[in-house]
């Protein structure tokens, strides 16, 4: 029996052929949205979430609202639904997405709210549609696929609410365990449900054969599996019940391949041959095979790490392939099937359209599915970004196809022509050789931009041992600062691999080998193997990630049998220990800053409205200027170190979302507030958020910073920042200021903090605001007679400050919560202060008036590090 999807041609109010804004316009946005995304993903918040979900729920949450209705309507003969109703429901649902894709990069929890329950109506809405036509429609022996899209739907109300928990930020390990049931039901679930339903009946046609006996039947006989394999993935994660997880992902594989296998049969004897067909085979092949992969995954992270960590970075490894492979190429190859149907304008138009969509077919199919190949490979990072370059590429041709295509119908001729005089260029198989030269040279390219191979490569440790052709293999624990075992005994001449293991909950770590040999990142719940080839002498090895070392993370490889005169020769140019020391060779001659360079305005942030205050802060690496000629890698809130100055009142409350864009585990810690340190001063993996919520309850200049260990190295390389609560009775004043002290101990150019000369207490630099001699370049500028408050903060992470303006006097002086001089009624009558002192940690202000114009220095008075930078200058004009 052959199936068609040919609708009928009823009137243009309720039937479905012809141009139709709200049904063929939303996926082009959301696909158009996705490659901006992709394109300036430095510059948008949350840019991956973005990505998958303008995918996930933007393109094929709206076309599966389209064509399920669209096939339930043929596969039980029922009339088209009317194209207002259609309509209606359509504009709820992409608003419903529209509002969560702004609320959740924008930290706006009501729109998450308010978007959800739109997409909940509008969902529901249609799945009661499809349970009246199944009730008043005619027997069909497909009908069993409406029964898929019901459930997906049903499915998606529950995603959604998952979705919106997410948004809320519950907390980890709630966060991860909630997330995990969030992709089950949603990915699993509303699209997963809905392709392997649809393949039933479309994946034949497509393929222009006739279905298999029995295929139908395997699909009513799939659904329950596939149901009971998302419930137990679901059950795990409600019940904290890790072990389900992987039995829960191997149901569902198997009640995928049910589905599958009639289509693989199928796709053996009639091999595909367009566009559509490759896509659509590929994306159910990614489906299965990742579905597979992450089984295997998580199952290892169960064995090993035995924590939700361990799967959610499993989970969120894969889900972005997921995305691509499977939902993108199955979503481009069916809507490039089913348009020319639905278009519609004659037998020549309808070939027109198909010839016009699969142009450059098997190009695009190649590129896509052998770069997302070389992705999921353990390739260097500049290789998968430009094989994701061409994925993309690949993928986001279908928007232009689509354009030019709509414009080329209409000039089609409506007399009919043979099928046989015309074959679409994307038939010709032979270019997708074209796509694997162009992927072999991505790869090749993007090797040549390896930062490995420019420092150079790995240096023997055999010292000219004889290899025995032993392995001694040994695993390594990553825990609390420590490697377990910390020293390991090799035959000389034997050949060393070691699997390290991170079992820490949180914290990132790597083995590095002063011979080069490096690990590489290791998540959390993760493993990584070192091949450090013959030994023939002792090999010292540590913990490259800031600090780690330095805590104690080191680890000694002893070559049992090695002469005493074996001694480790030094580490290559630009290898792995040459950043010892390195700081020493920064001249800090003065100079002007970089053209570009923004020095920070100490202007105290006006108060906000409001009593509840909610912030995110996004924590990055960046690569700044922080002296003239001096650039280090920073770890930032919000790009800046200092990060964002809070400003508040007494009883004022405080809702900080922290999300962790770096590399290593990060937290944070707000002295304004009183909070038990294990709620909410947790460190975060990369890719993971915390929401701290605090009240201030009493007046000062507060410290924040981030509390992971080690903190000095946290502080010094830039985490950290200032809260003022005003006191209830402050007095206004004209200006004021906020200065906040801290430390640079200067690694290599562009490199992180320098470890040694931290715990040595040898700064290079004392700086205000972030920058040396900031204030010298860009003084602050105020009038004589104005009154003058200047906040002060000692962020250390060690060396004290006294605050002192050169030239003149503090008549009113507040430290730590209460006045030292004068008073809230008025400043000091007689009294004066020419310094206020504060250890690390400690805050203030000083209040002053000048009466003459001119040029003030202020500087700490701790002499040699006002001339290390802690040194500015205050215009007072006339």
């Amino acid at each position: 029996m052959k199936v068609t999807v040919a609708s009928r041609a009823p009137a243009v109010e309720s039937g479905s052929r012809g141009f139709w804004p709200l049904r063929d316009l939303p996926v082009v946005l959301w696909l158009l949205g996705v490659v901006v995304v992709s394109l300036a993903h430095t510059y948008i918040p949350a840019p991956r979430w973005l990505m998958i979900h303008l995918l996930v729920l933007g393109a094929a949450g709206h076309s599966i609202l389209v064509w399920s209705r669209y096939f339930a309507d043929t596969l039980v003969r029922l009339p088209p639904t009317p194209r207002r109703v259609q309509s209606r429901r359509l504009l709820l649902f992409n608003l419903g997405v529209l509002l969560v894709a702004t609320g959740v990069p924008g930290s706006q929890w009501w729109l998450v709210v308010v978007g959800a329950v739109g997409i909940a109506v509008a969902v529901a809405w249609h799945v009661v549609g499809l349970l009246r036509g199944l009730r008043t429609g005619f027997a069909s022996r497909f009908a069993g696929t409406v029964w898929f899209y019901v459930a997906a739907g049903a499915l998606l109300l529950v995603g959604v609410t998952l979705g919106t928990v997410l948004a809320a930020d519950p907390g980890e390990p709630l966060h991860t365990r909630v997330q995990l049931a969030h992709i089950a039901v949603n990915l699993l679930g509303w699209v997963g449900l809905t392709v392997l339903g649809t393949v039933v009946t479309l994946g034949p046609t497509m393929l222009r054969t006739r279905i298999l006996e029995g295929a139908e039947q395997r699909g009513r006989q799939a659904l329950p599996v596939l149901l009971a394999g998302i419930a137990l993935v679901v059950a795990a994660a409600w019940a904290d019940v890790v072990l389900l997880v992987p039995a829960g992902l191997l149901v569902y594989v198997v009640g995928a391949g049910l589905v599958v296998w009639p289509l693989a049969r199928t796709a053996r004897v009639k091999p595909p041959t367009s566009f559509p067909a490759w896509s659509l085979l590929a994306g159910m092949a990614w489906l299965l095979g990742l579905l597979s992969a992450l089984v295997l995954h998580v199952s290892w992270a169960v064995s090993h790490a035995g924590s939700w960590l361990g799967i959610g970075k499993a989970t969120e490894q894969l889900t972005p392939y997921l995305a691509a492979g499977f939902v993108a190429q199955v979503l481009l190859g069916a809507t490039s099937y089913l348009i020319p149907v639905v278009m519609g304008g004659g037998p020549a138009a309808v070939r027109a359209t198909n010839r016009d969509l699969d142009a450059g077919g098997a190009l695009r199919v190649s590129l896509t599915n052998l770069g997302l190949l070389v992705c999921v490979l353990p390739v260097p990072s500049p290789v998968r970004v430009v094989a994701s370059v061409l994925v993309l590429a690949a993928l986001a041709s279908f928007v232009p196809i689509l354009v030019r295509t709509s414009r080329r119908r209409r000039t089609a001729r409506s007399a009919d022509t043979p099928e046989t005089t015309l074959r679409p260029v994307g038939q010709t198989t032979g270019i997708a050789v074209v796509g694997l030269a162009l992927v072999m040279t991505a790869v090749a390219f993007g090797g040549s931009l390896d930062p490995a191979r420019l420092v150079g490569a790995p240096h023997s440790a055999a010292d000219g041992a004889v290899p025995t052709g032993h392995t001694t293999a040994v695993t390594v624990e990553a825990k609390d600062m420590r490697f377990t075992p910390s020293r390991i005994r090799v035959p000389v001449g034997d050949r060393l691999v070691i699997t390290v293991e991170n079992t820490d909950r949180t914290d990132v770590h790597d083995l590095v080998l002063e011979t080069g040999h490096d690990s590489g990142r290791i998540a959390p719940g993760e493993s990584a193997v070192l091949d450090a080839g013959v030994v023939g002498r002792d090999v010292d090895g540590w913990c490259s990630v800031v600090g780690h070392r330095q805590m104690g993370m080191v680890l000694a490889i002893e070559a049992v049998g090695a002469p005493m005169a074996a001694v480790a020769p030094s580490a290559p140019p630009g290898g792995a220990a040459s950043t010892a020391g390195a700081h020493a060779g920064h001249e800090m001659a003065p100079g002007e800053p970089a053209p570009g360079t923004v020095i920070p305005d100490p202007a105290l942030p006006s108060l906000e409205p409001g009593r509840v205050h909610h912030r995110t802060f996004t924590i990055t690496e960046q690569v700044k200027e922080v002296a003239p000629g001096v650039t280090q890698q920073l770890w930032t809130y919000n790009g800046s170190s200092p990060g964002p100055t809070l400003h508040g009142r007494v009883g004022d409350t405080f809702v900080i979302r922290l999300v962790n864009h770096g590399t290593v585990g990060h937290s944070i810690d707000f002295h304004a507030g009183q909070r038990a340190p294990d709620a909410v001063m947790v460190t975060i993996p990369p890719g993971k958020s915390l929401t701290y919520r605090f009240t201030a309850r009493r007046a000062g200049i507060w410290l924040y910073h981030c509390s992971s260990a080690p903190m000095s190295a946290h502080i010094a390389n830039g985490l950290f920042g200032a809260v003022v609560i005003d006191p209830p009775d402050l007095p206004a004043v004209d200006r004021s200021f906020v200065l906040v002290q801290s430390e640079h101990y200067y690694g290599p150019q562009g490199g992180p903090v320098d470890m040694d000369a931290l715990q040595a207490e040898k700064p290079d630099a004392v700086v205000f605001n972030g920058y040396r001699n900031a204030y010298d370049h860009a003084p602050l500028t105020v009038k004589v007679g104005e009154r003058v408050r200047i906040w002060l903060l000692d962020a250390g992470p060690d060396r004290p400050l006294s605050f002192h303006v050169v030239g003149g006097q503090f008549d009113r002086t507040w430290l730590e919560g209460d006045w030292l001089l004068g008073s809230a009624r008025g400043p000091s009558r007689t009294g004066g202060s020419q310094a206020l002192a504060l250890a690390a940690a400690q805050g203030g202000f000083v209040e002053t008036v000048f009466d003459e114009p001119g040029r003030y220095t202020f500087v700490n008075h701790v002499m040699v590090d006002a001339e290390r930078g802690a040194h500015g200058a205050i215009d007072v004009t006339g």
